[in-house]
């Protein structure tokens, strides 16, 4: 790879594209972790579409920031932060989403996503599931407070299918 990927704003047209990416980055990421019969569900892809339908279009989500790294005119990479869930929160964002397709990692295009979808004064917080050593050594070189879920499960609002979101510690 010679060039990294263009990072730009998603757009309604990217939904396709960015289901997509979401299936294969967890397909890649979780298997072992996940089970396979979530991996592989032949409804996931559909499922996908419609929260990306909803996170571009849902008034719901306004306050999100969605961002996708493409070369070739093919997304290769997608992100999303968005206000806390967690009302008590200590943070100003939740990042719900970063995924990059396993062929991208080292590209620069996971930092130049994080850098679309945070501001430089934002503080924010993923939840990374344990045992997920690249999303875990992202944390400190991101700045961003890891909330550790030992089921491998977790949860982004509206989501059904990503791991359920449970009480984890603080970075």
């Amino acid at each position: 790879m010679s060039t990294p990927p263009t990072v730009r704003p998603a757009r309604i047209e990217d939904i396709d594209q960015l289901a997509e990416v979401h299936v294969r980055c967890w397909q890649e990421a979780y298997r072992g972790l996940v089970p396979d019969s979530v991996l592989d569900d032949p409804a996931l892809p559909a499922r996908r579409r419609r929260l990306w339908t909803a996170a571009l279009t849902d008034e719901r989500y306004r306050a999100n920031t969605v961002a996708v790294a493409e070369r070739e005119s093919r997304v290769v990479g997608i992100a999303m932060s968005g206000p806390p869930l967690d009302a008590e929160a200590a943070w100003t964002r939740d990042l719900y989403v970063l995924y990059l397709r396993a062929a991208e990692h080292g590209s620069g295009a996971g930092a130049a996503l994080l850098g679309a979808v945070l501001d430089p004064d934002d503080t924010a917080a993923l939840w990374v599931a344990d045992p997920n050593p690249r999303a875990a050594g992202l944390l400190p070189q991101a700045r961003l407070r890891g909330r550790r879920d030992r089921q491998g499960r977790g949860r982004a609002a509206g989501d059904q299918d990503a791991p359920r979101r449970v009480s984890g510690g603080g970075s």
